[in-house]
């Protein structure tokens, strides 16, 4: 299910990094860079998703009617969350077969992004019938550890900067 929706403000430390000039943050590992919902929202509403498509429901809207209103998720938050999920489950998909069974996912041009999620899911003991926030909060804070790296977005660091490109 979908974790009890809240709005509320997190702190975040900011740092100022004086040889560069630039500010950086420490973002803990339940946060998403540039998201403003947390990694079990962004799972909870894709595992509720999945449900949905299990229905038969076609789209992200079903998932959309089963959250709070006030979390003013949107079809469109579903399909972007959908395609980040994907991607970072890609990107990690060789450390995070070190620690998990990852054998049954299969990857190929003609597999939609729902079944590598649910592949994904499945392999990873995150599933809508399980309490599947522990397991989650562990396998992020495990993949941060491991590499530190965010398993879900990219922070600032991790994106090419056109100033840094340009310079001469």
């Amino acid at each position: 299910m979908f974790p009890e929706f809240k709005k509320e403000r997190i702190p975040i430390a900011r740092f100022v990094c004086r040889s560069r000039l630039r500010t950086f943050s420490a973002l803990p590992t339940q946060l998403i860079p540039y998201h403003q919902y947390t990694v079990n929202a962004v799972i909870g509403a894709l595992l509720l998703g999945l449900q949905c498509r299990q229905r038969g429901q076609k789209g992200y809207h079903g998932a959309t009617l089963a959250v709070d209103p006030e979390s003013l998720l949107t079809p469109w938050l579903i399909a972007t969350w959908l395609a980040m999920v994907v991607l970072g489950f890609r990107r990690a998909h060789a450390l995070l077969s070190g620690f998990y069974n990852l054998i049954e996912i299969h990857i190929a041009h003609h597999t939609g992004a729902w079944e590598q999620a649910a592949g994904y899911f499945t392999c990873l003991h995150c599933q809508p019938q399980t309490r599947w926030g522990p397991v989650l909060q562990g396998l992020v804070n495990r993949y941060s550890l491991s590499c530190r790296l965010f398993l879900l977005g990219r922070p600032s660091q991790g994106r090419r900067q056109k100033a840094d490109t340009i310079r001469p």
